[in-house]
């Protein structure tokens, strides 16, 4: 008695037995067709193989354009940015922090100075949260930092608790000669000119680009629902 052939493969022949052999490239024995997605092309017969692996989706870019000390951007990276992070994989949310807002640079005798809308205490915030990034590299080393300083009573007296929490393994004085030297000024200098290039201009804080795009739409999704409009770019 001859071997028994599965009834998988047995369905898979039925339903393509009509054109049997009419693939060219189908140099492979039945039971292999949907063993890949590449044998399955070969052999014409992707449709009949559900269980295939399909391409990753690309993952979701998402911007955010902030001020330290702004109420709403708080609440924004707190309450929405933060868990969604949390809770998606790795690969479905790509996420940019650019803090400075609607801050005002001046070039004062070759060196550039800034005013903040909440005033200096938040001018050293963004440096600060800049800074951080600069030092980590890392967003998934960084992020867990900011939004530990952006929940905390006091934005810019939190860095080295939030610190010892979070990245221990940063160096507290590092991210403070970054604040105090020409480093720090060169990277608000580099996020006011991202700020300022936007397209359309940022009228209000927190500004939210979804996939390179701000509408006013966007913007209230991300705000009511950052998860769940994740989840429905994502596919």
């Amino acid at each position: 008695m001859g071997p028994t052939v599965p009834l998988p493969v047995l369905a898979l022949l039925a339903l393509v037995a009509p054109g049997l052999g009419v693939a060219p490239g189908c140099d492979y024995p039945a039971h292999l067709w949907c063993s890949s997605p590449e044998i399955a092309a070969a052999c014409q017969v992707e449709s009949r193989c559900p269980n295939l692996p399909h391409p990753a989706a690309a993952p979701v870019e998402l911007s955010l354009y902030y001020e330290s000390l702004c109420p709403a951007c708080r609440a924004f990276l707190v309450l929405e940015l933060f868990p969604t992070w949390l809770l998606l994989p790795s690969e479905t949310l790509n996420i940019t922090l650019v803090p400075y807002g609607n801050a005002q640079e001046r070039n004062v005798s070759g060196k550039w100075s800034f005013q903040c809308q909440h005033g200096p205490e938040e001018c050293l915030g963004n440096m600060i949260e800049a800074c951080l990034m600069h030092e980590a590299k890392n967003f998934s080393t960084y992020f867990p930092v900011i939004f530990c300083m952006e929940s905390g009573s006091s934005v810019t007296k939190n860095l080295e608790a939030c610190l010892q929490v979070y990245a221990p393994e940063l160096d507290r004085d590092r991210i403070t000669a970054c604040v105090q030297g020409d480093t720090g000024v060169a990277l608000m200098h580099h996020n006011a000119q991202l700020t300022e290039a936007l397209d359309p201009p940022h009228q209000y804080v927190p500004w939210i680009i979804i996939n390179g795009k701000h509408t006013d739409e966007l913007q209230a999704q991300a705000e009511a629902s950052l998860l769940g409009l994740v989840c429905h770019l994502y596919q």
